[in-house]
């Protein structure tokens, strides 16, 4: 779990970073933070599960959102073929953008949730 930890919490801060240029950095600056200092915490094995449930209950009502908001996931989905979002760099239309924070937020979401799980087993090993 060390090693999990560690790389996730290395690209969750480089993904807060290439936030910077984004037009809502305010938003997801602290999102890619949150799942890096959970990570970090998580590598000194200290565990704070009702954070990450705080983190996944947040980060999940927020990718619902997206999922059905004009030009979110659906849109995306049935109107638009699921374009590529991975073609360019540049979100040249809003659908790509939306998808791609969808996706960055459940990769942010199923960190959290292993996490959360890994560390219900080590209270469990700690009290045997």
């Amino acid at each position: 779990m060390k090693v999990f930890n560690i790389i996730f919490c290395i690209l969750f801060i480089v993904s807060a970073a290439l936030q910077y240029n984004d037009p809502d950095p305010y938003l997801w600056m602290p999102i890619y933070l949150y799942g890096a200092v959970i990570c970090a915490m998580a590598y000194k094995s200290q565990y704070f599960p009702k954070w990450c449930i705080i983190g996944i209950t947040a980060f999940s009502l927020y990718a619902i959102f997206l999922v059905f908001k004009h030009d979110g996931v659906v849109d995306w989905v049935t109107k638009h073929n699921a374009d590529s979002i991975t073609a360019t760099m540049k979100a040249a239309t809003p659908w790509v953008e939306i998808a791609r924070e969808f996706f960055g937020l459940v990769i942010v979401i199923i960190v959290l949730l292993i996490n959360y799980l890994y560390s219900g087993r080590c209270t469990v090993a700690a009290k045997n």
